[in-house]
């Protein structure tokens, strides 16, 4: 692998104040872009599913190594932690980005499309960085490559956190951050502050989107088995149709959310993914089973939901000589930004992007097994602009589709804010 460090080192760093960024800091931003993209597209043309980030890992470790830093490697099977300690003292922050892909098809006549399969859940599939996991990987190897740059001006230690199946672990693997924290990814040295951006294809190019408190939903994943009775197609009556009885619990289950959830206080969504039931136009099946998501974004909410969806579940299924069994597993936790983390970090990133780019927004529904990390440390999560200009958010494809696409322009803004950060936390403590 080319070290890629030229481009930077023939430009000198001025020297500077403690726990200030360089005044040719834009320069060496300006400098590494191009390699940012490169590596942007290299991830993107070479995807990998969840816990089989095999090349992936490799490939962030090998490059890092050549930078002098301190790499772990294998970590949670396919990540990778990285040390860079700074030539000022300070505290210890992680920086962190995930790196895998999803089983999708890409669209795109893009000259690095993703024409990558590979085995998920015993089937084969087309495999694609449609959540911009690869735009994450190459902001921090870009950021890791500039501030191990300007080492001697660091204040404290980064620790940089490449974590794999931030999406999932197939089956009943262990994988993502909290197999991350469980390696010590956090441990060693003992972090003080967690960091992490998320591309998003519906907010423009160029801004940043924050939000104090709880920020993004927890994810519960549900798996409804309803158990019926048998009978011909023609004499419902001789068994119980388990098709029938899910049919009313999809519809109860929204019950739930529509009149059964003060929705002023938080938002609630659940979704059912799946129906699988029967084999043949003629035949009543013996069992139905719907398998779906449940979002809350508050813990006490949460609790309820679960005990609604039990109940309902169970009164449909048996309101109709049925009966269910249901089970519902914790992806995430709510992805929680400490507010006074929050207060101290905007200033970075109205460097990075500008006063009128960062913008304080509502909470998200969508899920990030970033929230982990916050259970060891205070943490802040936000979204990085991604849009092309002129673009209308509606007319955006959106994450986990075929059509998913991102600016890479804005990219370089990532890199800023998490430079900036590095430099203003030190300030605080």
């Amino acid at each position: 692998m080319r070290l890629f460090l030229s481009f930077i080192l023939t430009f000198s760093i001025l020297s500077t104040s403690a726990q200030e960024l360089p005044k040719n800091f834009n320069q060496l931003v300006q400098n590494i872009e191009p390699q940012l993209i490169k590596w942007r597209q290299y991830f993107h043309e070479n995807p990998e599913l969840s816990n089989r980030e095999f090349n992936t890992g490799k490939y962030i470790a090998d490059y890092l190594k050549t930078l002098g830093m301190e790499v772990h490697y294998p970590v949670a099977k396919t990540g990778v932690v990285a040390i860079l300690k700074g030539g000022k003292p300070g505290p210890v922050i992680a920086l962190r980005a995930d790196i895998d892909a999803l089983p999708v098809h890409e669209r795109s006549s893009l000259p690095f499309a993703s024409k990558a399969k590979a085995e998920y859940m015993g089937q084969k599939v087309d495999v694609m960085h449609a959540c911009g996991h690869d735009a994450h990987i190459s902001i921090l190897m870009a950021t890791a490559t500039l501030l191990q740059t300007i080492q001697k001006e660091v204040p404290g230690t980064v620790v940089f956190l490449f974590q794999p199946a931030e999406e999932g672990a197939p089956g009943n693997e262990e994988g993502g951050a909290p197999l991350m924290i469980k390696d010590g990814a956090l441990d060693n040295p003992k972090v003080d502050a967690v960091f992490g951006l998320h591309i998003e294809s519906q907010i423009p190019v160029g801004t940043i989107h924050y939000k104090e408190g709880a920020f993004m939903a927890s994810s519960d994943w549900f798996t409804i088995k309803v158990k019926g009775k048998g009978s011909h197609g023609s004499q419902p009556w001789g068994g119980v149709d388990p098709i029938a009885s899910s049919a009313q619990i999809i519809e109860g289950l929204q019950h739930i959310v529509s009149r059964q959830m003060d929705i002023t206080k938080a938002p609630v969504v659940i979704t059912v993914g799946t129906i699988k039931a029967g084999v043949r136009s003629n035949i009543i099946p013996e069992t139905a089973e719907l398998t779906g998501t449940i979002r809350t974004l508050d813990s006490k909410m949460q609790t309820e939901v679960h005990d609604r969806i039990k109940t309902t579940v169970n009164n449909i299924a048996a309101s109709s000589g049925a009966s269910a069994d249901i089970t519902i597993d914790t992806k995430t936790l709510v992805t929680y930004n400490e507010p006074s983390l929050v207060k101290k970090s905007l200033p970075s990133l109205i460097k990075a992007a500008g006063a009128d780019k960062v913008i304080e927004t509502t909470w998200q529904t969508g899920a990030e097994d970033f929230s982990f990390f916050s259970q060891k440390a205070p943490s802040f999560f936000f979204y990085l602009g991604a849009m092309p200009a002129g673009t209308k958010a509606s007319d955006a494809a959106p994450h986990h589709t075929a059509d998913f696409f991102i600016d890479e322009s804005g990219f370089k803004i990532g890199v800023k804010a998490f430079c900036n950060i590095v430099f203003d936390y030190a300030k605080t403590k």
